[in-house]
């Protein structure tokens, strides 16, 4: 499968199963690294959701572009860099989407200079590629 318009050398395949959807249901990676159950939002049932992991796998992934957009600007990051991902799931007459924000905390970095590195690492991170465009996210440098 390639990416829409674009062809590359797959570097990692991420494969999961899941049972049940977010109702009641499991998902498994095919490693057994991740194995969680899965609750719908609000239910108070135990078990994550589809959103709280998109949010996760999108915080790391956007952190590690940070560190990346700081390595090729020869920029010493601090150790306790923060992303705070928040993903709402909204529904209206034409059915559910999504919409983001990412905080992010960059200690010890003058504000020009974190900004600089968020705005690259938007151009970097495979998530904030995949969702411009298509969803509503803010970037906000906390």
């Amino acid at each position: 499968m390639e990416a829409k318009g674009r062809t590359g050398e797959v570097v990692y395949t991420a494969k999961t199963r899941t049972i049940g959807g977010r109702d009641h249901g499991v998902s498994r990676s095919c490693d057994g690294y991740l194995d969680v159950k899965l609750a719908m939002p609000g239910s108070g049932c135990i078990g994550t959701n589809p959103e709280q992991l998109f949010a996760a796998g999108w915080s790391a992934c956007f952190e590690g572009a940070i560190g990346h957009a700081a390595r090729n600007k020869k920029i010493k990051l601090p150790a306790d860099v923060i992303i705070d991902a928040e993903i709402n799931l909204h529904f209206d007459e034409g059915g559910y989407f999504l919409s983001a924000r990412l905080n992010v905390k960059i200690p010890g970095i003058g504000r020009p200079i974190a900004q600089e590195l968020v705005d690259y690492a938007k151009t970097l991170c495979p998530y904030s590629r995949a969702t411009y465009g298509n969803i509503a996210v803010a970037y906000n440098l906390v």
